[in-house]
């Protein structure tokens, strides 16, 4: 992966505001519904050709296509891989029970009918099925970046075995250990055609901290401690021989509005996230709940090779980010380093988690990518001279 070496590079989590159209078409795809086969190509390749030539007006460095093609950034994989069917039913995030919160303002998890809370459950065998539907987002990727330009350096993202299992519930398996173990084999070809292509692998894992307020609520955090290394091991077992400095790893504690006053602490779980054979972790330092956990890099450094993908632009609010605003948090985390080089500014989350979903605006969205670059220039000239 590209260091910052002297300027702060940009980039982002994955995913990127759909038009509505392809939201619509998106949507009925995921419902089982036909769905005029050629006029979603059509909408998919005029909607990832803009989202890449609007990162590179505003002057993302490390891009992708916005995942325009897929419903979500996990539930895609029911289409490229056999044994899911029907419907999980996946628990709220505690935090949203929060007394008054729910009646006030309830996060739509099923907006536009896609939902991330009932998405398909394991009801046989898991096996991948199919390369084709990554292959046409590769090569449409490779098309738009032919006609805007290409990036410093491309990306594409990729659901990680944790968050599968997560989201798409087990009914099938005898344990939950061999059903990780089934996704983790299933999701390899996915892995290894994307470092194949020549892209950044970026696996997304909000398991390895939202769960502890959805799935293990209940749990004390020495099982969860126990949860995020049992994935973290799948994730291991599926990039196995690929190219550690080819692969970054996303962590999130839920891309929502929400109080996430249940949200615990990084430091209890970041050396544990260190056992992954990654280059890069991706965590948020925007929002207002963890915006002052780049203290725990002090504290745990991350392996030397590593870098910091420092989230630096919140996905959950309009705010726009003011430029300086950004330039601190992206020192803050240069700091905690001690090497700038080791640091790309990006953003806490995606801003298209789902067809539909998203708490920011289109046109908003775009003003705070400019406000990232904008930031990133400031603290470059701080950081760099």
């Amino acid at each position: 992966m590209k260091r910052s070496d002297g300027r702060i590079l940009t980039t982002h989590a994955g995913s990127l505001p759909r038009p509505p159209k392809l939201v619509d078409l998106v949507v009925s795809l995921s419902k089982g519904e036909p769905v005029d086969e050629q006029l979603l190509a059509r909408e998919i390749e005029a909607a990832r050709t803009d989202v890449v030539r609007r990162q590179r007006e505003v002057g993302i460095d490390v891009g992708n296509d916005g995942e325009q093609a897929r419903e979500a950034f996990f539930s895609y994989v029911q289409h490229r891989m056999s044994g899911f069917g029907g419907h999980s039913n996946r628990p709220l995030p505690r935090d949203i029970l929060f007394p008054t919160f729910a009646e006030h303002k309830m996060p739509d998890f099923s907006r536009k009918s896609v939902s991330m809370m009932a998405a398909p459950k394991a009801v046989a065998d898991v096996n991948h099925t199919t390369l084709q539907p990554l292959i046409d987002e590769c090569d449409g990727l490779d098309r738009a970046m032919t006609e805007s330009g290409a990036f410093a350096e491309p990306f594409m993202t990729a659901a990680s075995p944790g968050i599968v299992c997560a989201g798409m519930l087990n009914e099938h398996y005898a344990t939950d250990d061999e059903y990780i173990t089934a996704v983790a084999d299933a999701l390899r070809p996915e892995y290894q055609h994307i470092v194949d292509r020549g892209y950044v692998l970026q696996l997304d894992c909000p398991d390895l901290a939202m769960e502890r307020h959805v799935a293990l609520a209940d749990k004390s955090l020495a099982e969860f401690q126990a949860y995020v290394r049992r994935n973290i091991a799948a994730i291991n077992r599926a990039i196995e021989g690929l190219p550690v400095d080819r692969i970054r790893i996303h962590v999130c504690w839920g891309n929502y509005e929400g109080p996430h006053h249940l949200d615990f602490p990084l430091e209890d779980v970041l050396p544990l996230y260190y056992e992954a054979n990654v280059g890069a972790l991706l965590l948020p330092f925007a929002n207002p709940r963890h915006q002052h956990e780049w203290r725990p890099l002090e504290k745990f450094p991350p392996p030397h090779h590593w870098l910091i993908i420092a989230g630096v632009i919140d996905t959950t609010t309009n705010y726009v980010e003011h430029p300086q605003v950004v330039a601190d948090r992206i020192e803050c985390v240069a700091m905690a380093l001690g090497d700038p080089r080791r640091v790309l500014a990006g953003t806490d989350c995606g801003f298209g988690t789902a067809a539909g979903f998203g708490e920011v605006a289109p046109g908003v969205v775009w003003e705070k990518l400019r406000s990232l670059k904008a930031g990133a220039d400031l603290a470059s000239k701080d950081l760099f001279g």
